[in-house]
C-alpha cells in the first residue's frame, strides 16, 4: 500500500476500528481516548529478550516492565518500579531486590520471583548479538559474547548470577559493575510471564535444555507473537503495517487515561505531515528541524517542544581493517583506490577530520543549533569533558596531514573512498556531500566517492567490518559513559568490526573506568580516553543535535520538563511513556 495516496483512509479505518471495539462510548469520547502515531519504522519483534532497536523498543517498554526505572527526567537517579527496594553488598558484587506484590501479567497470571529468573536467565541464555544482553552478560558472567563462544560458561554460572531466595530476587556479580543498576532499567530487561512464555513454546527454563536455546534467534519468536507483559498497556494486534495496543484493565498502577493505542507504518515524510496537520494523528516521525520549522511549526493545534536533551552520539566511523575488496578499488594507492589498512596511518584519519566543516553541518542540517563534541560521549552525561576543545575544520591542517601521510605517497598519488549513507537520510547524506567537497578541493587526484544504501545493507556489511567508511551512531542502552565509550573505542566495542582499530592504551583505560565506582577517577579516565582518541583522530565526530518534537496540542503530559530521554525509543520519542500522556 502506497500511504502517500491513502494514509488518511487508513488513519479513518483503523480508528474507526478501535472506536469499534471501544464499546459504550461514543465517537468523540473514544477518540480522545486514542493516540495515533504515525512513523517510517517497521517493528521488528516484541520479545524484549531480543528489541535492539527503536521500532521495537518504544513498544515493548509500554507492554513490559523493569525491576528499576529512571526517576523523573534525571538521567542519574533511579527508583523502583517491578522492584519495591533493593540492597547492595559484598562490595557492589550482589544485589537483593524486594519485589512487588499485587501485579499481574496480561495473561492474568501473577507475577513472581520466578519470572524475574526466568526472564535474567533466559537473556543470558539466547544474548544473541542483536540484542542488548551483551551488557548484562557482561555484569553477570564477565563476558559481552554468546554464551556459546565461551567454553567457559556454564549453566551453573547462569543459575548462581541470578536466582530466587523465596521471593527475593538476588543477584551475583563477579566483580562490581558500577552501571549494573542502569542496565537493568533497559527495556529490554523487561519481566517476561515464565509460565506464559513456556505455555507457547518458549524456552522451558531448565539446565536439560540451556544449550539448545543458546543464541536462539528471538525476532519472530512466540513471544514476539503473543507478549505477556505487565505493562500499563497489553498487545491487541500487528500486521506490517499497524500495531495497535489496548489499557491493561488488570494494571496494579493507576490506570492510564488513553485506552488505545496505534501505530502504523507510513513511509513517506509528507504523507506523514499531512495526517498530523489533519488531525489524523497524534504524534508522528516529522523528519529534520526544517522539515518541522518549514512545514508544522506555528500551524493551527500544533505545538512544539524544543531545545530537548540530546544524548545520542554520532561520527563517521573510518575502517582501519575493510574486508570487502569491492570496496576498495584496485586495492592500492595508485589513484585508483585504496589499501584495506588505508585508515591506519592517523595522518589519512587526520586529514579527513580536519576536513569535516562542523559550523556548516550545524547551519545546513541543525537550523544552527547543537554544538561541535571533542568525543563520541553525549556532553550531557557524566565523564563528558567541556573544557577539551574539539576538532577544528582546517584544510591547511588537512592538507599538512595528507602531505605526510603513507610517507607522501598519499599526496602524490591519491585515493579513491567509496563511503556509504542510510538512503533517506538528508543529514547522513550532507555530511558526506561536505567531507567529499572539502577533501577533493586540495588534491585533484583525491576522490570520495559516496552511495547511499538501505539501512539494513549498510548494519549487515559494517558489522562484519566491510564498509570504508559509515554514519555511526549510538543512542545510549543505559545512562552511563561506559555504554558509549567501550561501544565506539574498545577492541571488545559493539562497533569494532566497523572501526578495525585497537588501541591498548585506551583499553586499559576503559577497563579500568568500568571497574571503579570512584566518579572523580572515572571522569579522569574519560578525558584521558577523549584526549587520546581526539590526538588519533578514530573518528568524524558530528556535533550535539537538541531536539524538536511536534505534537497536536490536545495531547497532554509531554514537556520539556517531563521529558526523559532514556524513555520513548522512537525516533520522535515523547520522553514518557503512553500511561503517562492524555488527550483534551
Amino acid at each position: 500500500m502506497k500511504f502517500g495516496v491513502s494514509t488518511r483512509a487508513l488513519a479513518l479505518a483503523t480508528l474507526a476500528l478501535t472506536l469499534a471495539a471501544c464499546s459504550g462510548r461514543n465517537a468523540d469520547n473514544g477518540a480522545k481516548s486514542t493516540l495515533v502515531v504515525q512513523e517510517s519504522s517497521d517493528i521488528p519483534t516484541l520479545d524484549p529478550g531480543t528489541s535492539y532497536d527503536t521500532g521495537s523498543g518504544q513498544i515493548v517498554e509500554n507492554l513490559y516492565e523493569t525491576l528499576v526505572t529512571y526517576k523523573g527526567n534525571s538521567l542519574s537517579e533511579l527508583e523502583p518500579l517491578l522492584a519495591t527496594k533493593w540492597e547492595m553488598s559484598d562490595g557492589g558484587k550482589t544485589y537483593r531486590f524486594t519485589l512487588r506484590d499485587g501485579v499481574k501479567f496480561h495473561s492474568g497470571n501473577p507475577f513472581k520471583c520466578a519470572d524475574a529468573e526466568y526472564t535474567f536467565r533466559r537473556n543470558l541464555v539466547t544474548n544473541t548479538s542483536q540484542s542488548g544482553n551483551w551488557f548484562l552478560s557482561e555484569s553477570l558472567l564477565g563476558t559481552p559474547q554468546n554464551a556459546n563462544d565461551d567454553k567457559s560458561i556454564t549453566w551453573d554460572k547462569i543459575a548462581n548470577a541470578v536466582k530466587c531466595d523465596g521471593e527475593t530476587l538476588v543477584f551475583t556479580l563477579p566483580k562490581p559493575d558500577p552501571a549494573f543498576l542502569a542496565k537493568l532499567a533497559y527495556s529490554g530487561q523487561g519481566i517476561v510471564d515464565s509460565a506464559h512464555a513456556k505455555k507457547i513454546g518458549e524456552w522451558d527454563g531448565t539446565e536439560a535444555t540451556w544449550k539448545a536455546a543458546v543464541g536462539k534467534d528471538l525476532t519472530d519468536s512466540p513471544l514476539s507473537r503473543d507478549p505477556s507483559g505487565t505493562g500499563a498497556y497489553r498487545f491487541a494486534s500487528k500486521d506490517a503495517n499497524t500495531f495497535r495496543a489496548v489499557a491493561f484493565d488488570g494494571y496494579w498502577g493507576d490506570k492510564p487515561a488513553l485506552k488505545n493505542v496505534v501505530l502504523q507504518k507510513v513511509d513517506e515524510l509528507a504523507a506523514r505531515q499531512q495526517a498530523f496537520l489533519r488531525g489524523d494523528a497524534d504524534l508522528i516521525e516529522a523528519g529534520t528541524r526544517a522539515n518541522i520549522e518549514e512545514q508544522l511549526k506555528g500551524k493551527p493545534d500544533v505545538a512544539i517542544v524544543d531545545n530537548l536533551p540530546d544524548i545520542s552520539a554520532f561520527g563517521i566511523a573510518m575502517n582501519e581493517n575493510i574486508q570487502a575488496k569491492d570496496r576498495l578499488g584496485s586495492g592500492k594507492l595508485d589513484g585508483q583506490g585504496i589499501p584495506a589498512n588505508f585508515f591506519s596511518d592517523p595522518d589519512v584519519r587526520r586529514g579527513f577530520v580536519a576536513s569535516f566543516d562542523v559550523p556548516t553541518y550545524i547551519k545546513q542540517v541543525q537550523g544552527g543549533m547543537g554544538q561541535p563534541r571533542n568525543f563520541l560521549l553525549p556532553d550531557n552525561f557524566p565523564g563528558y569533558n567541556k573544557d577539551l576543545a574539539a576538532p577544528q575544520f582546517d584544510l591547511d591542517a588537512a592538507k599538512a596531514a595528507f602531505q605526510k601521510a603513507w610517507g607522501g605517497q598519499v599526496w602524490k598519488n591519491g585515493f579513491t573512498v567509496n563511503a556509504t549513507y542510510r538512503s533517506g537520510s538528508v543529514a547522513a547524506q550532507t555530511a558526506m556531500e561536505i567531507l567529499k567537497k572539502n577533501i577533493e578541493s586540495l588534491n585533484p587526484k583525491f576522490r570520495v566517492n559516496i552511495q547511499p544504501k538501505q539501512w539494513s545493507e549498510i548494519l549487515q556489511g559494517a558489522n562484519k567490518g566491510r564498509e570504508s567508511m559509515v554514519m555511526t551512531g549510538w543512542s545510549p542502552d543505559y545512562a552511563d559513559p561506559d555504554n558509549f565509550v567501550s561501544t565506539f573505542y574498545s577492541s571488545q566495542g559493539y562497533y569494532h568490526p566497523r572501526v578495525g582499530f585497537t588501541d591498548p592504551q585506551i583499553d586499559t583505560w576503559i577497563n579500568e573506568a568500568r571497574s571503579t565506582s570512584d566518579a572523580q577517577r572515572r571522569n579522569q579516565l574519560y578525558t584521558q580516553i577523549a584526549e587520546r582518541a581526539k590526538d588519533q583522530a578514530y573518528y568524524i565526530l558530528m556535533p550535539s543535535n537538541p531536539g524538536i518534537r511536534p505534537y497536536r496540542d490536545n495531547l497532554q503530559g509531554f514537556s520539556a520538563d517531563t521529558y526523559n530521554p532514556m524513555l520513548s525509543f522512537s525516533n520522535f520519542g515523547t520522553g514518557t511513556l503512553w500511561k503517562a500522556l492524555s488527550k483534551s
